[in-house]
């Protein structure tokens, strides 16, 4: 056979022959068994043999004195010797571990822990060997008298012995031994590992088949060890470590006993162990790391250190809600960043830096910001459920926190129209699109979207008009992801804009066929608008020339004749025309306003005009000529002189065409002030009202009956484009409650019934 007898099965074939003798107990036991193969197994264990080993018992001897155990067991009654020998078997075992081997450990009891174990580990080898050998020996008992009378396997009352004699005593000694060898590995110091397995495995075997015996004699005082140990370690780190410095050791002491388990312990050790090492080495200091001066979770946040807070994160989420506290800071530090940005705006105004809606430095800080610790959130928190709230909540209240006369809803949406306008920032397609995905982002943050689409629309629409929209795709993207984040329904009117502009441009080239059999000086073309996706406007009724009269009279028959149901509503102020104006001996092409271009036309064949006289020509308001007569006057391209100095358009003033104007460019662009707010507060909350009382019907109509707090908290939210205030709910509910759509309770006045 091979090198480990243990490892073979010996089928022996016996019959007793009509002339075999009957074998007495006590010769068979003491002559034969006793002597040929206990006593000799005895010597050969003292001797030190090894067990495998081929020379114990050769086959023979083997065969001889299972024939004998074989015989004296199946001999009729009263010669069947089989309760007997089983007896004989413990005894065997007892009176071995007792004499030889119990005396042998007590003396080495106190030598030391490597020694102990070291005697304990031997003689656990010996059992093994002598306990395999008898098993073989006495296989037939095992087979049959074991089996019949319930009594434990030879293999069982073998190790049952050995528990009761020998580890039963000796267990807390070579426990202590364990222990202490663990706390020398923790200090640094090698120790043999293998000779502390062997000891582990003897633990789990003495649980008979469970580890009970493991768990209550090994596994608890560990942890009781583990505990003592790290508590000590805590005290001394914290007092000398900077935060960065005790995660390290943290971290390395984890991953040490996660090592220890896998070189010695047994494997259901693991999470037990590590629980008792996360709580003494980071739960109990974790708010202390946290907010340690000079090297906590905000130094490190501020000094970028990435490899830290990776580390820190990893090891408080070990913990059940460890990682809360961390997210209160990071919270708590992203928003005081966000506050700088918010403090390095207000410090511009109050220095005295003009308040204008455009503000892309301050918008570019909060992209800059939201960027970075969106990337840290991402990289550094594993972009974690709690982190990512931490950065929404953080950005939320910065992103809201209005300073100066303008919104950051409204900084936010010019600085769209920065990006999507020709002639703003200067950026190839790639980084158009970056940087309309990063304001989105900010975008998703404000409370009043309502206000922002408002501002938008208003933006979008004078881009698309006045043709100062760099890309009609980069205005498609925007769109688009705005409708991503807020639904369709808040962007439906800008992508009717965008429509109407598509299928003008088709009715455009349809006019001018029509135009061409007109016999007109001027090159005319009408934008037609649906009123319901375009922003309000003022619409004065300006005296426009006859020349021009003429060609919106042939567009109108026109119109009539195509769409016959429509009806058309003439919006002067946001038109644009080129004319050709000639100083002296030199000539350019103004590009302006349909108004500009009517104001110019009253100033040919060198005109002289007062205020109030070109206020009659033109039939405009004053409100309206003061900004385009200083557009014409007071602006860069002074093309129109008036008497008075200054940059102020009064009444008294008496204006004339600016006979010495010059300018080294022939095309001309000149601005105007537009007459219209960037947006109609009044509508956007208008809108407000509406949302509002339609939250309240949808809700009351499926609940019928409802509490004043529970419909103002439902109508909240309910609401995704803006947060009113309770008070503002509450009115809306009054006005409802007065056009009888609701009422309140007879019973209760802070109940609400739902009127069908």
């Amino acid at each position: 056979s091979g090198k480990d007898i243990s490892r073979t099965t010996t089928v022996i074939m016996t019959t007793a022959g009509p002339n075999k003798g009957i074998i007495q107990l006590e010769d068979g036991w003491e002559k034969e068994i006793k002597e040929k193969a206990i006593d000799r197994l005895e010597d050969m264990l003292n001797g030190g043999m090894e067990s495998g080993s081929t020379s114990m018992f050769g086959p023979k001897e083997y065969v001889g004195i299972y024939t004998t155990c074989y015989d004296m067991c199946t001999q009729r009654s009263p010669y069947n010797w089989s309760r007997e020998l089983y007896n004989k078997h413990g005894d065997t075992i007892e009176q071995y571990l007792t004499s030889n081997v119990l005396p042998a450990l007590r003396d080495k009891t106190g030598q030391g822990g490597t020694i102990l174990l070291g005697e304990i580990q031997h003689r656990w080898t010996n059992h093994q060997i002598m306990n395999k050998w008898l098993k073989k020996f006495f296989t037939y008992l095992d087979r049959y008298y074991v089996k019949h009378h319930c009594l434990p396997t030879l293999a069982q009352a073998g190790l049952r012995s050995f528990r009761n004699n020998i580890y039963d005593e000796m267990k807390r000694d070579t426990t202590e031994a364990i222990l202490a060898l663990i706390n020398d590995e923790r200090e640094g110091e090698i120790i043999d590992n293998t000779l502390v397995k062997s000891i582990v495995e003897l633990y789990e075997s003495m649980g008979m088949g469970s580890l009970d015996a493991y768990n209550s004699d090994l596994e608890e005082p560990l942890l009781n060890s583990t505990r003592e140990f790290y508590a000590k370690k805590r005290q001394e780190w914290i007092d000398t470590d900077s935060t960065p410095d005790y995660l390290i050791k943290a971290e390395q002491a984890l991953n040490q006993e996660s090592k220890r388990v896998a070189d010695y312990l047994n494997q259901a050790s693991e999470s037990k162990l590590l629980k008792v090492c996360e709580d003494e080495i980071l739960e109990k200091v974790e708010q202390v790391l946290l907010e340690k001066e000079g090297s906590g979770c905000r130094v490190l946040l501020a000094n970028d250190k990435e490899e830290d807070l990776q580390r820190m994160f990893r090891l408080f989420s070990r913990l059940e809600n460890g990682l809360n506290p961390m997210a209160s800071i990071v919270q708590e530090f992203i928003d005081s960043m966000g506050n700088e940005c918010i403090n390095r705006r207000e410090a511009r105004l109050d220095s005295g830096e003009k308040d204008k809606n455009d503000d892309p430095k301050f918008v570019k800080s909060l992209i800059s910001l939201h960027d970075k610790y969106l990337g840290v959130v991402k990289t550094d928190f594993s972009g974690h459920s709690l982190f990512q709230k931490a950065l929404k909540d953080a950005f939320v209240e910065v992103v809201n926190k209005n300073v100066g006369q303008f919104t950051n809803a409204e900084l936010m949406s010019t600085f769209c129209d920065r990006v999507l306008k020709s002639g703003g920032e200067k950026l190839s397609e790639s980084e158009v699109e970056d940087n309309l995905d990063k304001i989105v982002q900010l975008f998703s943050y404000l409370t009043n979207k309502d206000l922002f689409a408002e501002i938008y629309r208003n933006q979008l629409a004078k881009r698309l008009l006045n043709q100062r929209s760099a890309s009609n795709d980069a205005e498609k993207v925007m769109i688009a992801k705005l409708k991503m984040q807020c639904g369709t329904h808040f962007t439906s009117k800008m992508e009717g804009m965008l429509g109407d502009l598509a299928v003008g441009s088709e009715q455009r080239s349809e006019f001018e066929k029509r135009m061409r059999q007109f016999d007109s000086n001027l090159d005319f073309s009408v934008q037609v608008l649906t009123t319901g996706f375009w922003p309000t406007y003022k619409s004065p009724e300006v005296s426009l020339a006859p020349e021009m009269s003429r060609c919106m009279d042939v567009f109108r028959e026109w119109h009539d004749n195509q769409h016959q149901k429509r009806k058309l509503t003439w919006m002067f102020s946001l038109g644009n025309a080129s004319v050709r104006a000639n100083f002296g001996k030199k000539y350019y092409d103004l590009q302006v306003t349909t108004l500009q271009a009517v104001a110019l036309n009253a100033f040919n064949d060198e005109k002289k005009m007062s205020f109030e006289e070109l206020a009659e020509r033109l039939n405009l308001e004053d409100s309206i000529l003061k900004p385009l007569m200083h557009s014409l006057s007071c602006g860069k391209y002074k093309v129109i002189k008036k008497s008075s100095g200054g940059n102020k358009i009064s009444k008294t003033d008496i204006f004339v065409a600016n006979e010495k104007f010059s300018c080294n460019m022939r095309k001309i662009r000149i601005s105007m002030a537009s007459l219209d707010a960037s947006h109609n507060t009044k509508r956007v909350e208008e809108d407000r009202s509406i949302a509002i009382e339609a939250a309240i019907v949808r809700i009351m109509k499926a609940r019928k009956t409802l509490q004043h707090q529970q419909l103002i908290a439902e109508v909240l939210s309910q609401l995704a484009f803006f947060k009113p205030n309770p008070r503002v709910i509450k009115r809306r509910i009054e006005a409802l409650i007065d056009r009888e759509y609701l009422e309140r309770s007879s019973e209760n006045t802070n109940v609400y019934n739902y009127l069908a």
